[in-house]
């Protein structure tokens, strides 16, 4: 008897290579509203260029459906240092593309922080220290609802290090910091995520639109027709670990998870877990955040 799934695998082998004959490059940027003065700030932490995408569904969905202001800072350019100012050039696509504004983690504009590291952190105190400092630098200017960043075990150093940079920072600005902290994931799947929200087939578009523009990378690995998988598999670990094991899987396709905690008195805690479903106000997302938003019936 055949196989009935060979068929049905087959398919994503063909969608992968319809796929890569698709380019953004001269796309038309999604219709976004104007962004108020006075709007909530949403500050992304990306280690690399192309993290603002694949980490951003959240600021997605609150730049474009919630007016939020959302800046993209650029911790490191990667560690090619001939590709630098061509990944500048991409990143500015990229958050062009999504309504982002973008800005440096270091002093130099289009220049990123070096030695981004567990490993400097321990060896280097005082090259450490400026780093930690800049950050909070920027945490204090922003003054941000909401910071975006890896968690802290995202299996890659630079990941790794910016999630403990943004930590290292809190500490130093203290009581003088009350934010929202969504905990993102690539390198490495968390297993406390506490916030699963939702995407469409319009919102998974767009950001894989953005992601195509980082060109030299996805050249080399085109993990940009991936992304979709991406999403789609964090609906099955989010049914059972932003819920409980056991649950169902919610009636949706798509979802970007994140560990969800917040920063306040000085101290980082917790928050009950909670799913952003589409068409939800997103401010209730962060008013009513101690109330679990999502309970199914366990199978």
């Amino acid at each position: 008897m055949t196989n009935p799934f060979v068929s049905y695998v087959a398919g994503f082998e063909a969608l992968l290579a319809t796929g890569a004959g698709l380019s953004a490059g001269h796309a038309a940027h999604p219709q976004l509203p104007e962004v108020a003065a006075d709007a909530p700030v949403c500050v992304v932490f990306s280690p690399h260029p192309d993290d603002e995408v694949i980490s951003g569904a959240l600021p997605w969905r609150l730049r474009s459906q919630a007016c939020w202001r959302v800046v993209n800072v650029a911790v490191t350019l990667g560690s090619n240092k001939t590709r630098r100012a061509a990944r500048w050039l991409e990143l500015e696509q990229g958050c062009a593309y999504l309504g982002f504004e973008l800005a440096s983690a270091s002093d130099e504009t289009r220049c990123g922080l070096e030695g981004v590291s567990e490993q400097t952190a321990q060896d280097d105190p005082a090259v450490w220290a400026g780093c930690v400092a800049r950050i909070a630098d920027l945490i204090a200017r922003y003054q941000p609802r909401l910071i975006v960043c890896p968690h802290a075990n995202d299996g890659h150093p630079a990941h790794i290090g910016t999630h403990r940079l943004v930590m290292d920072a809190l500490s130093k600005l203290g009581t003088q910091a009350d934010v929202y902290l969504a905990l993102s994931e690539y390198w490495n799947t968390q297993s406390d995520p506490g916030l699963m929200v939702e995407l469409g087939q319009a919102e998974v578009a767009d950001l894989v639109a953005a992601l195509s523009l980082h060109v030299g990378e996805v050249s080399r690995n085109p993990y940009h027709l991936t992304l979709p998988a991406w999403f789609i598999d964090s609906v099955r670990r989010g049914a059972e670990r932003v819920g409980s094991p056991g649950d169902r899987a919610p009636g949706f396709r798509f979802a970007s998870l994140y560990g969800w905690k917040r920063w306040s008195q000085g101290r980082c805690e917790a928050l009950a877990a909670t799913l952003w479903p589409l068409g939800q106000q997103p401010d209730l997302l962060f008013v009513a955040a101690s109330v679990r938003g999502w309970r199914p019936e366990p199978v």
